[in-house]
């Protein structure tokens, strides 16, 4: 393609600011420059018709990490680790909630809920005996003790007699929380240019260079905030992809359920919205099928979710899958997001591990920082 004069000078010329990617970390590393420098020229390139990756697809979980995740997170990072990624979470989901409002993303504190199958006693009693140290080593980040046990108060089928809730984790409206981000920008004057794929970017003395599959153009400053994608443009960093797939029932009448659900150490989820129960993971079936950039599923993990709906979530009730969907991750060894200077010019924020609705909004301050 190319570039009019006019195209070039409206859009492509004297960039302060670039940031590849229109997802939470992008569009909030972007609102954050607009903040710290109102006179920049900053610029948002993202490949997709939407968000891709896992913005606009993911689940909507408000959550911070349940028992038996933080217990895992514990075998391999210290105490002083896992405190301080649980006070980025907490901290990511307050600035979000305050930059665009509660009822602008529909959230909503029903508590997360944590589930064990009845054919793991022995695991189910390891994370209940938990519960006061791991209160007492995160009442610090929320102020209370954050977890407790409740009855099985909504009849779910083959699980042992009482949830592990996190009673400060919340639901939020995931196409209402984007739709709020990118109408942000557009009243700060922030552009998103759409169907922009970014092949490469090269530093050069003071700015880099950008080069997209119909053009090319020189921006001071760039910020990377791909996630699951990240490796294509970022090589010094260790970013795997990791699909999730995902589920949603139609309307279902009387529907009691209330909250966000985790259990087998949060590789699946569910929760409900409009009258529906949307339901996904199961990434732990088929790690290496799962470790990929292209969305789809997969007959081994929709055949396990939809069991797992009859046998556990919906026992007794009468339901149909209306939409399938799938979204792409970032993951590595580590759980911790990586925000790191790349080069004088560049920039990224990527690997949020399956937790971007919390973590998205304060990495991508974070990001913006680097600035």
């Amino acid at each position: 393609m190319e570039l009019s004069y006019w195209e070039h000078k409206s859009w492509f010329s004297h960039v302060d600011f670039t940031v590849v990617g229109s997802g939470i970390v992008g569009i909030n590393c972007a609102i954050s420059l607009k903040e710290k420098y109102p006179q920049s020229n900053i610029l948002i390139l993202e490949k997709g018709s939407l968000p891709q990756g896992a913005s606009t697809k993911n689940a909507g979980f408000a959550c911070f990490g349940s028992v038996s995740e933080i217990l895992s997170d514990l075998h391999h990072h210290t105490e002083e680790e896992v405190v301080q990624l649980v006070q980025k979470r907490w901290n990511g989901i307050q600035r979000l909630r305050n930059l665009l409002g509660d009822s602008a993303i529909d959230f909503q504190m029903n508590g997360g809920h944590e589930l064990f199958p009845l054919d793991q006693p022995d695991f189910y009693t390891k994370c209940l005996q938990a519960l006061p140290y791991l209160n007492n080593l995160l009442e610090p980040v929320f102020g209370q003790k954050p977890f407790k046990a409740t009855q099985n108060i909504f009849h779910f089928g083959n699980i042992q007699e009482k949830y592990l809730t996190h009673q400060l984790e919340g639901q939020l409206d995931t196409g209402k929380m984007m739709r709020s981000l990118i109408q942000k920008c557009t009243t700060l004057g922030i552009p998103i240019l759409n169907g922009i794929t970014v092949e490469d970017i090269v530093e050069l003395n003071h700015s880099a260079l950008i080069r997209t599959t119909d053009f090319e153009f020189v921006t001071k400053k760039v910020f990377v905030a791909t996630n699951g994608f990240a490796s294509k443009l970022i090589k010094s960093e260790t970013v795997k992809p990791a699909r999730a797939q995902v589920l949603i029932t139609e309307p279902i009448k009387n529907l009691s359920i209330k909250g966000t659900f985790h259990f087998d150490e949060g590789y699946y989820y569910f929760r409900n919205i409009d009258d529906r129960i949307l339901f996904g993971g199961g990434r732990n079936l088929d790690f290496e099928t799962e470790e990929t950039t292209a969305f789809g599923q997969t007959e081994i993990i929709q055949q396990k979710l939809e069991s797992l709906l009859r046998e556990m979530i919906l026992p007794n009730q009468s339901f149909q899958i209306e939409l399938r969907w799938s979204g792409i991750m970032g993951v590595g060894a580590q759980k911790s997001p990586i925000v790191k200077q790349i080069s004088n010019s560049i920039a990224c924020g990527v690997r949020l591990g399956g937790m971007g609705v919390a973590l998205g909004s304060l990495v991508g301050k974070e990001l913006a920082d680097l600035a």
